[in-house]
């Protein structure tokens, strides 16, 4: 006697080749709680550093995305000349597109840009410039720490500042409703889990208080 076989198998094909397949592969998805608020002044600071965080995004994302780009391709240059050359023309690409809005930035605004910068490489700006030629890390300091006397060695932390935790979840809900382009942190964290750890921390604060 023979038993029929019900088990039936899932077959996808991927890259012209039929493979079975026990399951399909999504993105993942996360879901963002309902912002909740102590009071009227905790929701308006959280408004004005969305504000400054998605204002400033796109700078931090263009700046890291050409900051690595630049000293990944100049490890692969030999020619001194030919090195200053490259350096030259991306430099003068940021000051052509963005020199003016960087200088109209405030303090605020120009530390969350750094520290978006490290959130995105991984290194401070200041160690991203110490790495450069002279030509690019004189426009930087032009453009961003000598106008603003901001820190450069300033280290994006969202597991212990809070601040730095809301500008996160500022990036989340932003890529989520499509008002920023998302770019993955290099940094080892996970926003569900600093989630729960800030919301544990401020349950605990304010029942001391």
């Amino acid at each position: 006697m023979v038993e029929n076989d019900t088990i039936q198998e899932t077959y996808m094909i991927i890259a012209g080749d039929t493979v079975p397949r026990k399951s399909i592969d999504l993105d993942e998805v996360i879901l963002l709680r309902k912002l909740k608020f102590s009071n009227n002044e905790d929701r308006r600071q959280y408004l004005i550093l969305r504000r400054k965080t998605r204002k400033v995004y796109p700078y931090a994302k263009l700046a890291s995305e050409r900051l690595l780009e630049l000293n990944s391709r100049l490890e692969e240059i030999k020619s001194k000349s030919a090195r200053k050359r490259y350096t030259r023309i991306v430099q003068d690409y940021i000051e052509d597109q963005f020199s003016a809005e960087l200088k109209k930035l405030t303090h605020t605004e120009g530390q969350i840009l750094v520290k978006l910068i490290h959130r995105q490489t991984g290194t401070t700006a200041f160690n991203l410039i110490r790495n450069l030629k002279s030509g690019w890390r004189a426009f930087w300091y032009n453009t961003t720490a000598s106008l603003f006397d901001i820190s450069l060695k300033e280290e994006y932390d969202p597991k212990n500042n809070q601040e730095d935790f809301l500008i996160e979840d500022i990036l989340q809900r932003s890529f989520q409703s499509d008002i920023l382009e998302p770019q993955a942190t290099a940094l080892d964290f996970k926003y569900i889990e600093l989630t729960n750890k800030w919301r544990e921390d401020n349950k605990k604060i304010n029942k001391r208080s």
